[in-house]
């Protein structure tokens, strides 16, 4: 019972932030005044003020005036930087694979957003403010991607990126493989059918054909619509949502993020992009990308990594963690994704060990989980550094954010705090209270009679209906 208490008490309490964080009350301006600002772009400003208002930031400088009814922080002693950008997750999903076909372009992220995932609250209290929310590795040609701003307590439409450009995840490698073995012998539960690929050339062939479909269906919507500017009679083809977005791919609005590990699956990807013509925006994990660091970036493909993750399977065995650092000085665009709800509030203690593994500058480590990762996701001009007329998406740290001892403060999307570390503790301390006097009052009540069934008839066991006994 008192189990079941608390959980009530922790439900209530979410729904009542819930609701307190979509309260549409007009967000006032807010000046931050003599922090250290680590701008990324700009380097390290200290004694620096910043102030924001209507949702993005409108000056950076000293002594700035604050307008009137603008919230005031004292930034002494504090660290404000870029809101960070997580490149690879799965969190706030109601699910994350479709992994029935071999593709499932078709299907999207943000039809499953569950804005009410308590992660998300979390990866605020890191500092997180923008993810992209992924389709898992199941299948080669896996759904939809969505860009997601951590606005706890929102809908989840109201969560999506606006204006950010579409992507699709594809997956190679073991994660493929695995979900279609056969060699599954548990009693009693039935093996599931082998699906096709079970291996990285038949990887490569489900890619090739699906291009190659695409490349036809593209074909004939062109066809079409060059005849019906002149016969209005022509009936269009038939759509195909499987295809669409293959061929948005193949046209350049649409970035592929393919999941990868090994240097010759990769390697195969890029070929295969540069037979058909465009290009991969990012490989996610690229655990052996060092050893293709300038192949990747002749091709012009960012690569998202962890930081120092390895071994935890066969194709994780060759992974270093200077890996980032070496595709940074070749070139390459790249970043720290966590692609765990809970490491995701770490990401800037990630990016700092890319200072002892790689010798890495401040700035460029903090660019690993902000501005490239917006360069990444194509949402740069909007989030990933602290410039005037960006989105104000900011965390504020209680020391350097590279430092194993800091802890964000606040955490601001679109000017609007949705993590406040003083509220968060003096929360905790009314959850704590109210769930003392649940217990007390819950220590008083009568227990039901011990051979009474739930309705109150006696003659059975109160703990499970006849029919389960």
């Amino acid at each position: 019972m008192k189990r079941s208490a608390v959980t009530l008490v922790a439900s209530v309490l979410l729904a009542t932030h819930a609701l307190d964080a979509q309260s549409a009350k007009p967000v006032a301006p807010i000046l931050i005044r003599n922090a250290t600002v680590m701008t990324v772009s700009r380097g390290t400003l200290v004694n620096t003020d910043v102030l924001l208002s209507g949702g993005k930031i409108a000056q950076v400088g000293k002594d700035i005036a604050a307008p009137a009814g603008a919230m005031v922080i004292d930034g002494t002693g504090r660290f404000v930087m870029p809101g960070i950008i997580d490149p690879h997750s799965h969190m706030a999903l109601d699910a994350v694979n479709e992994g029935s076909l071999s593709v499932t372009s078709m299907v999207r992220m943000r039809d499953v957003i569950d804005p009410t995932a308590p992660h998300i609250y979390l990866a605020l209290a890191g500092g997180v403010t923008t993810i992209n929310a992924l389709h898992g590795s199941a299948n080669t040609i896996g759904g939809q991607n969505a860009v997601l701003k951590l606005k706890w307590g929102r809908s989840g439409n109201e969560m999506l990126f606006p204006g950010a450009p579409p992507g699709i995840k594809f997956a190679l490698g073991e994660n493929v493989t695995r979900k279609n073995s056969a060699n599954v012998n548990i009693p009693g539960i039935p093996t599931p059918p082998r699906r096709y690929p079970a291996t990285r050339m038949g990887q490569e062939e489900v890619l090739r054909d699906g291009f190659m479909r695409a490349r036809d269906y593209k074909a004939t919507w062109d066809e079409y619509r060059a005849r019906s500017a002149k016969d209005k009679s022509l009936i269009a083809p038939r759509r195909d949502l499987e295809l669409e977005p293959l061929v948005e791919v193949l046209v350049g609005t649409r970035l592929v993020h393919a999941h990868s590990y090994r240097a010759d699956e990769m390697l195969m990807l890029l070929n295969l992009a540069d037979e058909f013509g465009f290009k991969v925006k990012t490989l996610q994990h690229g655990l052996e990308g060092y050893k293709i660091a300038d192949e990747i970036a002749k091709h012009g493909a960012g690569l998202s990594s962890f930081a120092d993750e390895w071994s935890y399977k066969v194709e994780a065995y060759d992974a270093i963690p200077y890996n980032v650092a070496i595709l940074m000085r070749h070139g390459v665009l790249a970043t720290i994704n966590s692609d765990d709800d809970g490491r995701a509030r770490r990401l800037n203690i990630d990016a700092a060990k890319l200072i002892r593994y790689g010798g890495l500058s401040e700035d460029e480590a903090l660019s690993t989980i902000t501005i490239n990762g917006a360069k990444q996701l194509g949402i740069e001009a909007r989030v990933g550094s602290i410039e005037v007329g960006k989105d104000a998406d900011i965390a504020i740290f209680n020391a350097n954010p590279l430092s194993v001892y800091a802890s964000v403060e606040q955490t601001i999307i679109d000017g609007e705090v949705f993590f406040d570390k003083t509220k968060d503790l003096a929360m905790r301390d009314a959850n704590a209270r109210e769930r003392s006097e649940l217990e007390k009052a819950e220590a008083n009540m009568t227990p039901a009679p011990r051979n009474s069934r739930p309705g109150g008839a006696p003659g059975a066991s109160a703990a499970l209906p006849p029919e389960t006994r």
